[in-house]
């Protein structure tokens, strides 16, 4: 493979123990969202100055591997006249890129969904390597109800996710390949264990197909947990039945799995994720983060889209990174939260 050394140097940079990966990439009608919770208008400038303000957040690269961008953030400058990409680097965070482009139902499969963006990828990869982008990530979504997914829904996002790590790999991008098991709904924990079970086999045996190599991609899943409107389990039985699908499914060649917080609080993802790095401090995978809203609310909400609340928006960030560090490492308390 043309590009082994380049990948190989990637994930040697994101792929260490206490750190993770910050996931950035929030869609136009997403971040829209977020910011209208703090009154906050989602214009260009303002998606710019909130990208900025956390890329250059001092000491931040100390607990963060990576970031995951929108596409139109890899233009766009910090108040330094740095590219986003280059800030990121400069504190040794690998900028990456979020290139899939939405889902939409799987036609004739009522219920399943499906992501778009293959058309045209290999040249779109070549322009965000240009940009400074390291790495890919691409999602795909599986809804629980009572006969969804099904096996073809299955099988059909499974081939789309080979296909986008093989062309990644091509041209020199690691994947981060995402299968979102949702925890919307009322399903108990049981459940979303048999669907992220048959998930996960249905995505490695597709990756294997493509050619895609093991050691050089990351694996995004989501924990096991019971559905949203069902009760909570504990950090321990999040551990123990996650755990249990990784060790049936994942080879143990892929590097590092950065599980996605999908729904839960900052403090129920740090509190779960703490808990499957002490039940599995043998396994074989690095096991660590890609949070999004997990990471950033805080944040966002100390910020309020008014520049005089920088330093204590930043602040905010890096006391979550620092938590979720602790928690990468086994080491994390709930009664750390707010000290």
């Amino acid at each position: 493979m043309q590009y082994t050394v380049e990948l190989e140097a990637t994930i040697q940079d994101m792929v260490q123990k206490g750190r993770g990966v910050l996931a950035a990439d929030e869609s136009a009608p997403t971040i829209a969202k977020r910011f209208k919770a703090i009154d906050v208008e989602s214009t260009e400038e303002n998606r710019r100055y909130w990208r900025s303000l956390l890329v250059t957040t001092p000491g931040l690269g100390d607990y963060i591997s990576g970031i995951i961008l929108f596409e139109e953030t890899l233009d766009q400058n910090t108040e330094q006249r740095q590219t986003i990409p280059e800030a990121a680097w400069a504190q040794k965070i690998v900028p990456g890129i979020k290139v899939d482009k939405g889902k939409i139902p799987l036609a004739l499969s009522p219920g399943d969904l499906i992501t778009q963006g293959l058309d045209g990828l290999a040249q779109r990869l070549q322009a965000y390597k240009d940009q400074g982008a390291r790495f890919a990530k691409w999602r795909e979504v599986y809804t629980i109800e009572k006969h969804v997914p099904s096996l073809h829904g299955i099988e059909a996002n499974a081939e789309m996710l080979a296909r986008y790590a093989a062309v990644c790999q091509e041209e020199g991008l690691v994947p981060i390949v995402e299968p979102e098991v949702l925890m919307d709904g009322d399903h108990d924990i049981a459940r979303h264990t048999e669907v992220t079970e048959k998930v996960q086999h249905a995505v490695f045996h597709a990756l294997h197909r493509h050619n895609v190599v093991l050691e050089l991609m990351i694996l995004k899943p989501n924990m096991v947990l019971p559905g949203k409107d069902c009760r909570r389990a504990s950090p321990e039985e999040v551990a123990s039945e996650t755990l249990k699908v990784l060790r049936r499914t994942v080879p143990a060649a892929v590097p590092s799995i950065n599980f996605l917080s999908g729904g839960q609080t900052s403090e129920e993802a740090t509190d779960n994720l703490n808990a499957i790095n002490q039940a599995g401090s043998d396994a074989p995978w690095c096991l660590t983060i890609s949070y999004g809203r997990a990471l950033q609310q805080s944040a966002l909400h100390a910020w309020e889209g008014n520049a005089d609340n920088k330093e204590a928006a930043q602040q905010a960030l890096l006391e979550r990174a620092r938590l979720n560090h602790l928690a990468m490492l086994g080491e994390y308390k709930p009664e750390m939260e707010g000290g």
